[in-house]
């Protein structure tokens, strides 16, 4: 279930304006505003081949980049069922990131190459407005990486550097797409029993926080909130209510229809599992 929620997390970064910011306004919203899942997974492919042949043509071009990492990452998360393929495109994914944030900022070229402590001033050093978009798209994707190469000790190492690349862009920026940044500290932090060194203090901070951002708009959060902190604290009723109030809040939000919807999907079956979960 942990793998379902983190694909509904990766999920966001499609319904982001991060990810169509390049692609015209009227059709990004069209699979934004959608309510249909089944047509944008048939559909999705398409945008991919549109952005790889625009990059074939820019390919230094730092938004194209963000987009098609973001569009990649996600697709493959929420609809590719076979793992060789998913692959694939989530180290797409993290290749265009990279990239971007090289165009971006010379100094963090190959910073895979990097310890922590390299590392870290470079991060630290992105301090404008201007930067988080590239951050953000990096930190994401990084993430969904190191979630599909979890057998990889190299990749689960740096989930240090990946978490430290958004909070970066939550110290710049909490609000920043409707508070999704602050959803992403929120479960890298319910992933670990506080009996393992966990600090689930810390995401139902962040979970709040992002519940007070967006309210009832992005319910996704809540039921992110309610599988990773409600069940990893055994919290039934706060799971329930919180998964209860998703079911009842309208889907239909401009520019969040598409998630929302997947997001009372999930809630369905996150509900259902609950007598035997608790």
């Amino acid at each position: 279930m942990k793998v379902r929620s983190l694909i509904l997390l990766s999920f966001l970064l499609v319904t982001s304006g991060c990810a169509v910011r390049t692609i015209p306004e009227n059709l990004g919203y069209g699979v934004l505003n959608s309510n249909d899942l089944k047509t944008v997974e048939a559909g999705l492919p398409a945008y991919l081949l549109i952005l790889d042949g625009l990059l074939e043509n820019y390919p230094e071009s730092e938004n194209l980049l963000q987009t098609a990492s973001s569009l990649n990452g996600a697709y493959a998360s929420v609809f590719v069922t076979d793992e060789d393929q998913r692959k694939i495109l989530v180290n797409k994914s993290l290749a265009y990131a990279q990239k971007s944030l090289c165009l971006h900022k010379e100094k963090t070229c190959g910073f895979s190459t990097l310890t922590f402590d390299e590392f870290e001033p470079i991060v630290k050093s992105m301090s404008k407005p201007k930067d988080i978009a590239p951050l953000y798209t990096l930190g994401s994707a990084w993430v969904s990486y190191i979630q599909e190469n979890s057998d990889d000790w190299n990749a689960i190492a740096d989930l240090a550097k990946a978490q430290l690349v958004i909070e970066q862009v939550v110290s710049l920026n909490e609000s920043y797409e409707n508070g999704q940044a602050l959803l992403y500290l929120a479960v890298l932090n319910s992933l670990v029993p506080p009996s393992l060194g966990g600090q689930p203090e810390v995401a139902k901070m962040h979970f709040d926080k992002a519940v007070e951002i967006a309210g009832d708009s992005n319910l996704a959060i809540k039921v992110m909130y309610a599988q990773f902190y409600a069940r990893l604290m055994f919290e039934q009723e706060l799971h329930d209510k919180l998964l209860n109030e998703v079911l009842e809040s309208d889907p239909e939000i401009h520019g969040l229809t598409l998630q929302n919807v997947y997001a009372q999907n999930l809630a369905v079956e996150l509900l259902a599992e609950s007598p035997d979960y608790f």
